[in-house]
């Protein structure tokens, strides 16, 4: 083993070439500023929608509000009939049911007052089929 000379390996004259360590990640989609900036834009562009959208509503509930004001004495005066009516046909009721009874006088009111006081719902569906007043007080409900 004497005799046999090693060879080692170097590396060739003028070094090996340089070798790429460094990270080299392509550049995708904006940088952060301009990601930034344009998030502020489209936030400050949505408000500015939400302020126009704000005040085009508060305008139509103003509206509405202004339409339902005038329509009231209308529909006050509807329901003042469809009461005065029903009134009515109860005295009519009253007086054929208590005909018989001495010293009933029909259409005394309770209330010992010269004021308008208006009925309550009992008063005024007594003499009515009980679903007429169940749709009256509770509205629209099909199980009850």
């Amino acid at each position: 083993m004497a005799g046999s000379k090693v060879k080692q390996d170097m590396p060739p004259p003028g070094g090996y070439a340089a070798f790429d360590y460094k990270r080299n990640l392509p550049k995708r989609g904006l940088s952060g500023y301009s990601m930034f900036g344009i998030g502020i834009g489209v936030m400050a562009f949505g408000y500015w929608r939400l302020f126009k959208w704000n005040r085009e509503r508060r305008r139509l509930q103003i509206e509405e509000l202004e339409a339902r004001i005038a329509l009231m004495p209308l529909l006050q005066a509807e329901h003042d009939r469809r009461t005065l009516r029903m009134l009515r046909e109860n005295l009519e009721e009253e007086a054929i049911i208590m005909k018989d009874v001495p010293g009933w006088k029909v259409g005394e009111t309770v209330f010992h007052t010269d004021r308008w006081v208006p009925p309550v719902l009992e008063e005024l569906y007594n003499l009515r089929p009980r679903e007429q007043y169940l749709h009256q007080r509770y509205g629209f409900v099909w199980y009850v």
